[in-house]
């Protein structure tokens, strides 16, 4: 709206030229902009004034002195449609000349001789002399630093004489430059007082709005068109005029003007309107008694993409008087029309659509009425746009609609979560990262409200209902858009049923392993699959982290620190790197099954005195042992892996399940899936799913490094086999392994430092199965 936020008055300010050229009017081309002084048909801006100035000498002279006024007039409105020649113009004392001469036109001294050679019919020398002062003014006036001094130099005395001169019943004749000389003096006061606070008081204090609303009756469109120019500018942020235009009664004509044929005529119309509303609750209201309602609407429809645009923004302001215009106007058919204007090219007529369904999102049933309509969709698009004020009054909208708990379902359908999370921090405005945060808050209380009054209850058991309803559906994409929903949304006591019991969480894996969806649909699913298993995580019983063995807890004896590899009462050695390693069957016996055969069953090793180690590091073994007899160890992740293929062969869960934590606290995104390899290879499944979660919660840079031809399918087979580590953990209600408190252990990217896995197994290594390749080696006697 003009000096409202649009762009619109910016053009308007232009108008005069633009119709002079559509009317056939030329501008006279300067050799070069180089040459002496500003020139037009081989007179200078000061030859021109001069002869305007000999006007001024004489009361009384003969119509072929007026022609020659007029004509110099004439010219040197040509030289101003050309703002580079306006300072000169200035320069040589227009202001000085025109303004006098305009005023010095009055009834009094107008000669009613007409120029026959001109075939002005009906129209005297003088109103077309006074007709081009006017168009001067209104160009030198484009410009704001000479608006005061024209104003203060007497232009508005004659100006509003002008207006009041004019006979409603003329009609122009439709040639070049016609209109009249009340059109141009109304187009001239509309460029003084555009964003002159000074100027709008002057025009008002100066009786020139009366007039103006006369105009409004003309017979002449073009009069009506520049004399709603005139109070559309005098409006803007001016309660004094506004009140003053009500009070001369021009809302019942301004409302019919909305119903003009002409474009040009009902753009301004609306345009007035839409100022006197502005920031005006009690203008708004008689607007509305006037029954603007209607007409306002119908220009949604127009063929004039301006009227559309400003009668969309009026909407909005309307929509702000009270609940029951809000539903008046959805009732009388604006929605449909808003939400064509949505899916437009031009841009600022999405923002007013986008505006006015915004204000009207805020009545619950409204907001049922515009998703039913088609308005979800274009707005979702719009969030994503380049233009900030679209972004903004698109996530306004939004958070009317997901106010209703029957839009769930289509907000879900739509992604309308996923796209929400995904464009928050890429706004541009912090109040619309604000408001999209709200529409995502918004629907977690529909799901689980922090009033727990029994409708609210009952409304938010409905809302689940219907998403997990839409997991049935028979459309991939709605089954998966529902799932991640229902991850982020759902209530936690409710997860297991969904996931687990109903196997929910298969629509989100199935996601994750498909190669044929898109890059960010991967992302999505990684996304809810990890925030879906911190919250199953947080609900199930945590794993005690003490090496005790299931089932044999009663039995496990730790001698203490001080016995490791100490020979007293030492019963058995082992060689290791050709070095003893004193040990005592008791601790061994009680630490792992795997012992307890080696000792107590029938192999050879039970009566050894000592035992052969071909394939373990002296330090890794040493590690083993201290945990054997103590139950505790800090596993450093030099030995990690090997302490881990140790543990494996060796039985020993307690001390797996520490290098697991070990392992999985330094996993980085070039490790992450080698170090899934070596889960697989030495049976440690915990290990494996703390690598998906590492994958789930890095992403896009872990897929960075397999987005290629070659590496992709290795990707794909590596999340395949990840995938029943997690799902085993869940559906056995196993929970979390690893207690963060207790061992800061976090999933994420390492900070570095950590376990590496080697390139290779080491020499020696354990193949899958090796936790038994002992008793394969020693046949029992």
């Amino acid at each position: 709206m003009s000096e409202s936020g649009s762009d619109s008055y910016s053009s308007f300010r232009s108008s005069l030229k633009r119709n002079a050229i559509e009317q056939g009017l030329f501008f006279e081309e300067v050799a070069s902009k180089k040459r002496a002084g500003v020139m037009f048909q081989g007179q200078s801006a000061g030859a021109l004034l001069e002869t305007l100035r000999s006007g001024l000498n004489s009361t009384s002279y003969t119509a072929p002195d007026k022609a020659t006024l007029r004509k110099a007039a004439h010219s040197l409105a040509e030289l101003c449609k050309q703002d580079e020649f306006i300072d000169e113009v200035v320069a040589e004392g227009a202001i000085e000349v025109v303004v006098p001469l305009l005023n010095a036109g009055g009834a009094g001294v107008r000669d009613q001789q007409l120029d026959e050679g001109l075939g002005t019919s009906g129209t005297s020398m003088q109103e077309e002399l006074d007709k081009e002062l006017c168009f001067i003014l209104g160009l030198l006036a484009v410009k704001p630093e000479y608006q005061t001094r024209i104003a203060q130099s007497g232009a508005l005395t004659g100006l509003v004489r002008l207006l009041k001169e004019h006979k409603l019943t003329t009609i122009t004749k439709p040639q070049p430059g016609s209109g009249g000389v009340a059109r141009r003096a109304a187009d001239a006061i509309t460029n003084l007082a555009h964003e002159n606070v000074e100027i709008k008081n002057m025009v008002r204090e100066q009786d020139g709005i009366p007039p103006l609303v006369g105009l409004l009756e003309a017979m002449d469109v073009k009069v009506q068109r520049a004399a709603c120019g005139a109070l559309r500018t005098l409006a803007f942020k001016n309660e004094q005029n506004k009140n003053v235009i009500v009070e001369q009664g021009a809302l019942p004509t301004l409302i019919q003007l909305l119903r003009s044929e002409d474009s040009g005529v009902h753009y301004e119309a609306v345009g007035v309107i839409g100022n006197l509303v502005h920031s005006s609750s009690h203008v708004k209201m008689r607007v509305l008694e006037e029954g603007a309602l209607q007409p306002v609407i119908n220009l949604l429809n127009s063929d004039c993409p301006d009227s559309q645009r400003e009668s969309a923004l009026l909407l909005g302001q309307f929509a702000t008087a009270d609940p029951d215009t809000k539903a008046k106007i959805v009732q009388r058919g604006a929605v449909p029309a808003l939400v064509r204007m949505l899916a437009m090219p031009d841009v600022s007529l999405k923002e007013m659509a986008a505006f006015a369904l915004g204000r009207l999102a805020q009545n619950q049933d409204n907001q049922a009425g515009i998703v039913q309509l088609g308005g979800l969709p274009p707005l979702l698009e719009l969030l994503e746009s380049k233009h900030y004020n679209l972004q903004h009054n698109a996530a306004f909208a939004l958070y009317g609609l997901a106010e209703n708990e029957d839009n769930i379902p289509d907000l879900i359908r739509e992604g309308a979560l996923q796209r929400l999370e995904d464009c928050k921090e890429k706004l541009q405005v912090q109040a619309s990262k604000d408001c999209v945060q709200k529409t995502i808050n918004r629907l977690e209380q529909k799901l689980r409200p922090d009033n727990t009054a029994a409708p609210n209850l009952a409304a938010a058991k409905r809302a689940l209902q219907s998403m997990v309803f839409l997991l049935r559906s028979n459309t991939k994409q709605v089954q998966q858009r529902a799932a991640m929903s229902l991850a982020r949304l759902a209530p936690d006591e409710q997860l297991k049923s969904i996931f687990i019991d109903k196997r929910g969480i298969e629509v989100l894996l199935d996601m994750l392993m498909d190669p044929n969806v898109s890059h960010r649909s991967h992302r999505e699913a990684a996304s809810a699959l990890l925030q879906l298993t911190k919250k199953l995580d947080a609900h199930l019983p945590v794993v005690d982290q003490l090496p005790q063995q299931p089932g044999r807890a009663e039995r496990s004896v730790y001698l203490g620190s001080e016995y490791v590899n100490n020979p007293t009462l030492a019963d058995i050695t082992f060689n290791v790197e050709g070095r003893k390693f004193y040990a005592h069957r008791i601790a061994l016996l009680a630490s792992s099954e795997a012992f307890r055969a080696m000792f107590s069953g029938g192999y050879r090793e039970k009566d050894a005195d000592s035992v052969d180690i071909p394939n373990i590091a002296w330090s890794v073994f040493e590690a083993m042992m201290r945990f054997v007899y103590t139950g505790q160890l800090d596993v450093t992740p030099d030995i990690a892996f090997e302490l881990l293929q140790a543990s494996d062969q060796y039985l020993l869960e307690g001390l797996k399940r520490l290098c697991e934590n070990a392992i999985a606290q330094s996993l980085t995104v070039e490790s992450v899936m080698s170090t899934f390899e070596y889960s697989e290879q030495f049976s440690a499944p915990q290990l494996g799913r703390r690598c998906l979660l590492f994958v789930l919660e890095m992403y896009d840079e872990v897929f960075k490094l397999y987005d290629n031809a070659k590496d992709r399918p290795f990707y794909f087979d590596c999340l395949r086999r990840m995938v029943p580590c997690l799902k085993d953990s869940l559906y056995c209600g196993a929970g979390p392994i690893w207690d963060n408190s207790a061992t800061g252990a976090a999933v994420g990217p390492s900070s570095g430092g950590g376990a590496t896995p080697p390139p290779a197994a080491p020499p020696g290594a354990a193949e899958p199965g090796l936790r038994t390749a002992w008793m394969a080696r020693n046949v029992p006697r």
